[in-house]
């Protein structure tokens, strides 16, 4: 990334974005198995994982948003089920205590 001295120009794929891609599609994974265990059908589900890097002390750490869309399912539903996927994600599990990951439901019923 630029923040750390690289070229915003040059081609190619940071690790921010492969952990990025990885997080997001494990999430959806997530979200579909808790969905299942729980009987609930949520229609299509889209998960944009955007992961920033920063200073961390000496060092840098990264940080995560989630943001999930399940517009078939009401909230308070769809909150209740993205929770519920950020107990069982590996991704959340490695990450759990070690660096800052924010929920965030984009679109559903009310």
């Amino acid at each position: 990334p630029p923040a750390l001295g690289g070229s915003a120009s040059a081609a190619g794929t940071n690790p921010e974005q492969l952990f990025a891609a990885g997080y997001s599609a494990c999430f959806g994974s997530a979200v579909l198995h808790t969905a299942r265990a729980q009987k609930i059908n949520p229609g299509p589900v889209l998960v944009t994982a955007n992961v920033s890097i920063g200073q961390a002390g000496k060092g840098f750490g990264l940080a995560v948003e989630l943001v999930v869309d399940i517009p078939e399912l009401a909230r308070d539903q769809a909150e209740a089920l993205i929770r519920a996927a950020h107990e069982v994600c590996p991704y959340s599990n490695a990450t759990r205590g070690n660096i800052v990951v924010d929920l965030h439901l984009a679109d559903a019923k009310s």
